[in-house]
């Protein structure tokens, strides 16, 4: 009876988080809009593209396989899935299904034929490669100290010592992270339609209706997962004992800081070139490195 709890409350977690998913992409865009002295979007623009793609049929290329057809229900469900281990589950499980939705999303990019979607498949593997041992060494420096890779116990342990020296050291190493793992500038650009720079865009270049919609929820998704992780792990301070909803209220603030510490990065910064990610990577590497040293 127990395990049936945690599943339903997995679950239940998972799907409030793809539910608040896209309008934590909204505070982005919004935050991104007003630093830039535009108006931006409206706060349910989002939900109101979303329902615009699901309501529409796909164009599919007469090149394309069934890779191409399930891609984006498997790239949704390792992120639904994720969502669901962020209440407890394993961590390198968690990395583990969102790199299996990666990995058939660029290999959905190569089945139409398309070269721009060529292109930018080519470039999300590459910059995988470089992110991945990043960042598992980033985890391993919780995860050590834990003596486990269940998030709960990670987090317990990262409440003790919130501010030490190994854990700001992990914390801007993982931010580096959260930047390119959610495809923003300097990385890449998710709001560009330019051929020669767009990364994660030019894998979905020829999805459109419902199978689109279903990408860029579970990229919100994704998104949020990466958000969560670095605020329960790297952030997690707060003031005394709090009652359930005050926790939530607070875990949701600090959400809030880190979507609008996002748009404030790609506004103050340019977007790199694809031959520079190596060295920004590798800083987040060094940090990284230092971090667990410095236990």
């Amino acid at each position: 009876m127990e395990e049936i709890t945690i599943v339903i409350t997995s679950i239940a977690y998972a799907v409030v988080l793809i539910i608040t998913a896209p309008l934590v992409a909204a505070i982005i865009k919004i935050s991104k809009a007003r630093m830039q002295n535009r108006r931006g979007p409206g706060l349910l623009q989002v939900y109101y593209d979303l329902f615009k793609l699901l309501q529409k049929d796909s164009m599919v290329s007469p090149t394309a396989s069934w890779i191409f057809a399930v891609a984006p229900f498997v790239y949704f469900s390792g992120a639904f899935g994720a969502a669901t281990l962020l209440s407890g589950g394993d961590l390198f499980a968690l990395l583990y299904l969102l790199a299996a939705g990666r990995f058939f999303l660029a290999l959905a990019s190569l089945d139409t034929g398309s070269t721009f979607g060529g292109m930018g498949g080519s470039r999300e593997l590459y910059i995988s490669v470089l992110v991945e041992p990043v960042l598992l060494l980033t985890m391993l420096t919780v995860a050590a100290r834990a003596g486990s890779t269940k998030l709960a116990a990670m987090s317990a342990v990262a409440a003790i010592t919130p501010f030490s020296l190994p854990y700001l050291l992990a914390a801007m190493a993982f931010l580096i992270i959260l930047v390119t793992e959610t495809g923003r500038i300097p990385v890449d650009n998710p709001d560009t339609h330019l051929e020669l720079t767009m990364i994660h865009e030019a894998m979905v270049l020829e999805y459109s209706g419902r199978r689109l919609g279903l990408i860029f929820l579970a990229s919100a998704c994704k998104q949020l997962v990466f958000i969560l992780l670095f605020v329960v792990l790297f952030l997690p301070w707060q003031p005394g004992e709090l009652s359930p909803v005050m926790a939530a209220v607070w875990l949701s603030a600090k959400v809030l800081i880190t979507a609008v510490a996002l748009a404030a990065i790609e506004t103050s910064t340019n977007k790199m070139r694809l031959f520079k990610v190596p060295g920004f990577m590798g800083l987040a590497g060094m940090l990284a490195l230092l971090a667990l040293v410095a236990q």
